[in-house]
């Protein structure tokens, strides 16, 4: 009949005895040289858990456990030259605490001067003709009024001063600071890109760059149509750039 064995998983020779060894893990004997100390990762080096096992029972020492060394710093030079963040950072064009733009609320400072590339402040100008302006060279409306929409001119006169009035035939459907392209005038000098200032529902006015002699202005090939053109930053009018 079958029997278990008296030494576990320990080999007996009477030729060559060995001492027998109980696993500190499983309990099961083995030869006492077969066992071994189970070590594990304690900071950067090995530890001895003071226990011994088998083969089968023996865990590799955890590489979690394993502190990370951290390489050490660079050896400091000797007059070293540092970038010098502080003034980088500096933001000059806050200059003042001023106010808030109410379209892009970004601060507004009181005391910031800009200037135009020939040196001039960059302040809010006279309304008028743009130099080198061609009717060509206009941008749609949109919404409800359509691009180069030709208005019914009536009269277009001037008294003898910068301010051009013009009457229409019907309705014109325009509002304050709507642009409007000319051209065809008696006096060429009227021509161009305006911003005008409503008056009637038929009737309006707008500034021309220099005195316009008194008289009518209307002529036969006089062409007056809406129009859009950009306008800079904070302008709500067409700047006048001419002499």
């Amino acid at each position: 009949m079958a029997w278990a064995s008296q030494s576990g998983r320990a080999r007996t020779s009477s030729k060559n005895p060995r001492a027998f060894g109980v696993c500190d893990r499983c309990g099961i004997w083995y030869n006492h040289a077969k066992l071994k100390w189970q070590f594990d990762w304690r900071g950067t080096s090995l530890q001895n858990l003071r226990i011994l096992v088998c083969d089968r029972c023996y865990d590799l020492p955890q590489e979690q456990l394993r502190a990370i060394v951290v390489p050490p710093d660079p050896t400091p030079i000797i007059n070293a030259r540092v970038e010098y963040y502080q003034a980088d950072e500096t933001d000059y064009m806050t200059v003042g605490t001023g106010t808030t733009d109410p379209l892009t609320g970004l601060p507004v400072p009181s005391t910031t001067v800009l200037d135009m590339q020939d040196g001039s402040a960059l302040n809010t100008q006279p309304v008028g003709n743009p130099t080198g302006y061609t009717q060509n060279a206009q941008m749609p409306l949109v919404m409800d009024t359509q691009w180069a929409v030709k208005l019914p001119l009536l009269s277009v006169s001037s008294i003898g001063t910068t301010v051009i009035t013009v009457t229409c035939s019907s309705a014109h459907g325009l509002a304050t600071n709507a642009q409007i392209g000319v051209q065809g005038l008696s006096n060429n000098l009227a021509d161009g890109a305006y911003s005008i200032t409503v008056t009637t529902a038929t009737a309006f006015t707008y500034m021309t760059n220099t005195v316009i002699p008194a008289g009518s202005l209307l002529t036969g090939t006089t062409n007056m149509v809406t129009m859009n053109m950009g306008l800079p930053y904070n302008y709500v009018q067409i700047p006048q750039t001419g002499p």
